[in-house]
């Protein structure tokens, strides 16, 4: 025994002599690392990157890249380094899930904070502090300036972020420009075990711009609708290009799901992606006010501005009078741009009639719309609803018969369209959204059907070979009948209309988050027509509709309107209004909740156990003012995040891509709305009908108000006919069309 305690007390001994050994060795290392500093960091990149004919290559290569500047260095770091970042970061770093209109990662924390980390942390992170160093080195900055001319780069703000897409992850069109960015730059840390392909996905994706001149004179670049360049990621390769402001447009493309989840969990496109910024205040090369300047055209500014080469263009139109809709004297041509017609001809606030639905208008209707949304107590329980939370939601809005039409017409389309818009808008009669940086859909104009038609009488309008999508633009929506409707659903005076059809195609189409600027509110309508499944809990939907509940679903200011099932209502809350990039978030209210923070070593086994993603598709309407007083603070990227907190109100409104759904919202100034990107992973194509409808001043609607003003609305009716007579008619087609579909 006492000879077993001997050794364990001469082991300890030795194990404190080796201690105090290293301790005095420690000021020999300092001396090391210092004189590895002064000599440079150049030894942590492959051998031959300084060399001169290595950056004259580079430099040429940078200067003949099309569509924009940019570099790409292969092999850039020494791979042993970048092989233990790599490790360090799937040991000991955490990330976030984020979803916005914008993109949808996961990503770290902001690495320029490393040095704010204790001791005990950092030496969990040695080598992706050293790479860190080493990027923000003098000798790579000026290398890296050399070739992109891109002028001094800032040694004091290190800008940078471990960003993570997994399947379904996306990053859509914007240029970068945010703040005193001068040079953006993404370095790939795949698996270098697993070489990535590009039937993945996640490729970095480059678009040409086109020059257009505008009225006032100016001449502004846009960014077309298709991307020109793929870049493909590959282990230690390094992309980076200058910023310029309307130019450098550029996207993610999604990384693609499959049927073999073990692959998917294999596609973890991991990356540091970063900028590096002009001089900061006191560095040499600053500029006072450059960076001001330089992101005044910025995508993000751009977003919030109308822009005359925009497509589709506001086209508003007026709802006119009767007697002109059924061939009286007058037949105005409805003017692009613009109300194109007289005020006799127009239909204004305080028009006799307007509370008056006539007997062949209500016939007119029931061809069209559900019964039940054209009996009196229904629809005053509809404006009821509506004038309580700003928004109504209508399950079945078209009846039975004209929505089998309808779907069709659907299902006889083809499945999938050509990609590239030249081809699409060769092949078809739909026209692609522009510019990608706002919106990319495909969208059909009422005025595919000739104006005439409206000056016949509206029972015979429509002819049998006309399309239902194009007979619901053209001939429904725009009616006076529809209009008197939407006045007695809603108690809004309307004055004008502007209406189109929208196909959102998996794996492309979106649009971005725009804010409403215009000061007196507007009525926005939408007619979901979706006829594919997976958008929502169908089965359940179904079963509702089979015991006959929830004809009509109401969402008010701070619901997300998205069914009726908790977990609807529980990823309605992951949903956010984003910014120009992901990897300048760290800030931003995070989409997911604390227990769904993994450590990326677990990220496979997170991925095979979670519920099934989002596939997009759905609308969202957002207030621009935050709950959070913090949020104000945060990236100029960030339009306004979503809280997740319950109390959190930025979300008012949202609906997914669903079938024969009609939502009507009163939207006020600085309230925004997008479509989320429609995920390769959805089974069909988001469709559906939009409307913008112009809202008379409920002030100046007071004034106008005469003796009856108080008095309850009595319904609609034939002249001096019964509500009972009206109710019977309706009832009556109701029981007309059921034994038709039957």
């Amino acid at each position: 025994m006492s000879g077993s305690s001997k050794k364990r007390s001469g082991d300890h001994l030795d194990d404190v002599s080796k201690t105090r050994s290293k301790r005095r060795s420690a000021p020999g290392k300092r001396k090391e690392q210092k004189k590895k500093q002064e000599e440079g960091h150049r030894h942590y990149f492959r051998p031959d990157l300084f060399d001169d004919q290595v950056l004259k290559d580079a430099k040429v290569n940078y200067q003949n890249a099309k569509p924009f500047e940019y570099g790409i260095i292969s092999q850039l770091i020494e791979p042993n380094l970048l092989k233990a970042v790599r490790q360090e970061i799937l040991d000991n770093l955490s990330f976030t899930a984020k979803e916005t209109d914008i993109y949808k990662i996961h990503q770290s924390g902001d690495l320029a904070n490393l040095d704010g980390l204790d001791d005990d942390s950092l030496k969990l992170l040695p080598s992706l502090l050293t790479l860190r160093n080493a990027l923000y080195s003098d000798d790579f900055r000026n290398y890296i300036a050399s070739i992109a001319k891109s002028g001094p780069l800032s040694a004091q703000k290190t800008d940078m972020a471990i960003n993570l897409y997994t399947p379904g992850c996306h990053l859509l069109c914007h240029d970068d420009v945010i703040g005193s960015r001068r040079v953006s730059y993404i370095l790939y840390l795949l698996d270098p075990e697993q070489p990535w392909s590009s039937c993945y996905g996640g490729a970095l994706r480059l678009y040409s711009t086109k020059e257009y001149k505008c009225s006032d004179g100016r001449n502004v670049e846009i960014p077309n609708p298709d991307w020109i360049r793929e870049i493909v990621p590959a282990f230690n390769q390094l992309c980076f290009f200058g910023v310029q402001p309307g130019r450098t447009f550029h996207d993610v493309e999604e990384v693609y799901s499959s049927d073999d989840k073990s692959l998917d969990q294999k596609k973890v496109r991991m990356a540091i992606s970063g900028w590096y910024h002009l001089p900061q205040e006191g560095e040499p090369g600053f500029v006072r006010g450059l960076a001001e300047k330089t992101a005044a055209n910025s995508s993000l500014g751009q977003l919030q501005n109308g822009d005359e080469h925009e497509l589709p263009q506001p086209n508003p139109q007026p709802y006119l009078h009767q007697e002109t809709q059924n061939g009286g004297d007058h037949n105005p041509v409805p003017q692009k741009g613009g109300i194109g017609t007289t005020s006799q001809q127009a239909i204004g606030m305080g028009d006799a009639d307007d509370d008056i639905l006539t007997e062949s208008e209500l016939e007119f209707l029931l061809k069209y719309i559900n019964p039940n949304y054209l009996t009196p107590d229904n629809v005053a329980e509809l404006q009821e609803t509506f004038n309580e939370n700003s928004s109504l939601v209508i399950n079945d809005f078209l009846n039975d018969k004209y929505a089998a039409s309808l779907r069709s017409y659907i299902e006889s389309q083809p499945r999938s369209l050509p990609k590239k818009t030249a081809s699409v808008e060769k092949e078809s009669y739909w026209t692609v959204a522009r510019p990608p940086h706002k919106h990319r859909y495909l969208f059909m104009l009422p005025n595919a059907l000739e104006t005439s038609q409206h000056n016949q009488n509206l029972l015979t309008t429509i002819k049998k070979d006309v399309p239902p999508l194009k007979e619901v633009l053209s001939v429904l929506l725009p009616s006076l009948a529809f209009r008197k409707w939407l006045h007695l659903a809603t108690d809004l005076e309307i004055n004008s209309y502007d209406f189109r059809a929208r196909r959102f195609r998996r794996g492309y189409d979106y649009t971005l988050a725009t804010t409403y600027e215009k000061e007196e509110p507007r009525l926005e309508m939408t007619l979901g027509i979706t006829n594919s499944k997976g958008w929502e809990d169908d089965e359940e939907e179904e079963t509702a509709r089979s015991n006959g509940e929830s004809d009509r679903r109401v969402a008010g200011k701070g619901e997300a309107n998205r069914g009726n099932s908790e977990e609807e209502e529980d990823e309605t809350e992951h949903q956010h209004a984003g910014g120009d990039d992901a990897t300048t978030q760290p800030n931003a209210k995070d989409q997911s909740n604390p227990n769904q923070d993994r450590r990326l070593a677990q990220l496979p086994k997170y991925i095979d156990n979670k519920e099934p993603d989002s596939v997009g598709g759905y609308e969202v309407y957002m207030s621009t003012e935050s709950s959070d007083p913090a949020a104000k603070a945060t990236d100029p990227a960030v339009y306004q995040a979503a809280a997740d907190e319950e109390e959190d109100d930025s979300i008012l409104f949202s609906m997914p891509a669903c079938w024969n759904r009609l939502s009507l919202v009163l939207r006020d100034k600085g309230v925004m709305k997008f479509v989320k990107y429609v995920s390769t992973s959805a089974k069909g194509d988001r469709w559906d009908v939009v409307g913008e409808f112009g809202v008379v001043d409920e002030a100046s609607e007071e004034v106008e108000v005469g003796e009856g003003e108080g008095e309850e609305w009595e319904g609609i009716r034939e002249g001096e006919e019964d509500e009972e007579s009206t109710t019977d008619l309706a009832e009556g087609a109701e029981a007309e069309l059921d034994s038709e579909s039957d």
